[in-house]
């Protein structure tokens, strides 16, 4: 008899069907998520590759790829993927100067007119019309010439290539080029200059370094600081307006390693659209002007005196009268009519005193030092346009007395102030330079006089804006020395009285100079604010004062609390100018 097998409890016989399925749905599940895994890791591969293939295109564009030069051809600066002819020009925090743009030029080919049969005379008449800066006379005579090729315009806008070329005339054709722009316009227009319309340095660096420029992809890096030079222009500029002067310059130099941080003369020019090269805005005062600089030179006279070890802080020199030399008469703008020190000769600027230590120190002496400190040759700074100086030929002795306060002996204004550098920063010379320097450069001087000498300078500059004449140049918490020069300008039969140069030459910090700076007014008119005073202590001071109190915080310079030096023992200063042959006032 047949037997059933026993069930276990709670069975039924769809069961079997039941986990059948699952186990497959089981399966299509984990085939699923297989295949789901399999493409995320070839799409991720596929991203992988991409991504690799990106970056090391991009490693051999911007590190590998230095896309060296065809024999012949220069290496070329980028923009925006197009090759320039010329690199770009920065400030030395790599603010940008100068650059070029792509741009195209117009030209005809006459014989293909010729050829086409156009009629030239519509031909030009239709340029005129999209170009209307175009001569049509002129353009009929380019479209007719026998010449192979001819200019029409040069630098068209992407619009007027568009609305030339609408024009459909045969034999008419775009030659690519490139234009220089200037984005600061005038604000260094002396310093960077400009191209020509064949793109070639014409002015400026840009004519100083013209194959540096084509032969680097890298910015040519100026000493030169946008922000100094903004504040040194505009204040600068006030000066001339104020005093409705016919020009002016203006400089700033780090006096450790000679660097130009600003460079202004007045007035410039747009070099985006530049006036003809006879224009008087194309003479850069700072450094092509050789000008007799008045009592600045006092400050030369008193370092030479006290470097030769004859003289010391405590000689004394008489200047109780005129000095009569040579049929010359010297006299003093604020005479005191008494001996004089060393320190009392420059901080009241005593010609008579300044001469009679020149005469001391002799003529040989004098020209030796003169020819150290950079006075009798062009500076080498990297411009083109550099003046040199007027040196008198032959030197004699009256030479030796006027050039004692800055008369006889004609210097630019940037020798000036590379030499007054020369006297803060412990006696070594930098030459001026407007190429910016590595910051761990030492950039090692020439020894020109004495440490200590140096030292006594910084006293004695530091004590002419305290109790002598420059004491509108001062600003709480810097401790500016310098010095002021009011020369009159020599003119046909002698000086002219009413036409002067005012000056001012100073230093700061100057218990540890960092910058030197310079600002010369050229013919200051009196205003009711000077009640009429055209000398540098009214007219240059007040605006070296400004331009410091601005740029100091700006270079990282705090302001300190200061003490003055003791007053200068004797009675206060007298005007007694009075007639005199030997022109010079301060």
């Amino acid at each position: 008899m047949f037997s059933a097998k026993p069930r276990r409890p709670g069975f039924h016989a769809g069961d079997d069907l039941q986990a059948g399925a699952a186990l497959r749905l089981d399966g299509v599940r984990m085939q699923a998520l297989e295949t789901g895994r399999s493409r995320l890791i070839a799409t991720a591969l596929i991203f992988l590759i991409a991504f690799g293939v990106l970056g090391l295109r991009m490693v051999d564009v911007s590190v590998l790829d230095r896309n060296p030069a065809r024999p012949g051809i220069a290496p070329q600066a980028r923009v925006d993927g197009l090759e320039m002819e010329r690199a770009d020009i920065a400030d030395r925090s790599g603010v940008l100067l100068a650059s070029s743009l792509p741009t195209v030029s117009l030209h005809a080919r006459p014989e293909d007119l010729k050829a086409a049969k156009v009629d030239v005379e519509a031909a030009a008449a239709k340029l005129v019309a999209v170009l209307p800066d175009l001569d049509l006379e002129e353009t009929i005579g380019h479209l007719s010439s026998t010449r192979q090729f001819v200019y029409l315009k040069r630098n068209l806008t992407p619009r007027q290539q568009y609305d030339v070329n609408g024009l459909g005339i045969p034999g008419l054709l775009f030659e690519k080029g490139e234009r220089r722009v200037y984005p600061h316009g005038s604000l260094l227009s002396h310093v960077v200059g400009m191209t020509d319309v064949d793109n070639k340095g014409i002015a400026g660096i840009e004519k100083r370094f013209e194959n540096a420029l084509k032969e680097s992809r890298e910015p040519l890096g100026l000493s030169i600081d946008i922000r100094v030079q903004t504040i040194l222009r505009n204040e600068l500029a006030r000066s001339v307006d104020e005093f409705s002067a016919v020009g002016g310059t203006g400089m700033v130099m780090d006096v450790r390693t000679g660097e130009l941080v600003a460079m202004v003369s007045l007035p410039d020019f747009d070099p985006n659209d530049p006036p003809p090269v006879t224009d008087p805005s194309m003479f850069n005062r700072a450094t092509k002007g050789a000008y007799e600089m008045g009592s600045t030179f006092k400050l030369f006279n008193t370092a030479m005196a006290l470097d030769s070890g004859r003289i010391n802080m405590n000689s004394s020199f008489d200047a109780s009268k005129p000095l009569v030399f040579a049929s010359h008469t010297i006299h003093d703008d604020h005479a005191l009519n008494r001996w004089l020190t060393v320190p009392e000769i420059l901080v009241h600027s005593s010609n008579i005193g300044s001469a009679r230590m020149a005469l001391d120190i002799g003529t040989e002496g004098q020209r030796a030092f003169m020819s150290r400190i950079g006075m009798l040759s062009p500076s080498a700074v990297e411009l083109p346009e550099v003046g040199a100086p007027l040196v008198p030929n032959p030197w004699r002795e009256i030479s030796t007395v006027t050039i004692a306060f800055g008369h006889g002996l004609s210097v630019t204004p940037l020798q000036l102030l590379a030499g007054v550098a020369t006297l803060v920063n412990g006696g070594e010379y930098h030459p001026p330079t407007l190429l910016a320097r590595a910051p761990d450069d030492p950039t090692p001087g020439m020894r020109i006089i004495k440490a200590k000498t140096s030292e006594q300078m910084r006293t004695l500059m530091r004590m002419v804006v305290t109790e002598g004449t420059g004491r509108k140049a001062d600003v709480a918490g810097y401790e500016v020395g310098g010095k002021t020069g009011t020369a009159e300008k020599a003119g046909h039969g002698g000086y002219r009285k009413k036409a002067v140069l005012s000056s001012f030459v100073a230093a700061f910090p100057m218990d540890n100079p960092r910058y030197a700076i310079l600002i010369m007014i050229d013919e200051p008119q009196g205003t009711r604010e000077t009640h009429g005073f055209i000398t540098a202590g009214w007219t240059a001071a007040p605006a070296v004062s400004r331009v410091i109190a601005q740029i100091a915080p700006l270079m990282g310079l705090m302001p300190k609390t200061m003490t003055a030096p003791m007053p200068l023992a004797g009675p206060k200063p007298v005007s007694n100018r009075g007639s005199r042959e030997v022109a010079a006032v301060d």
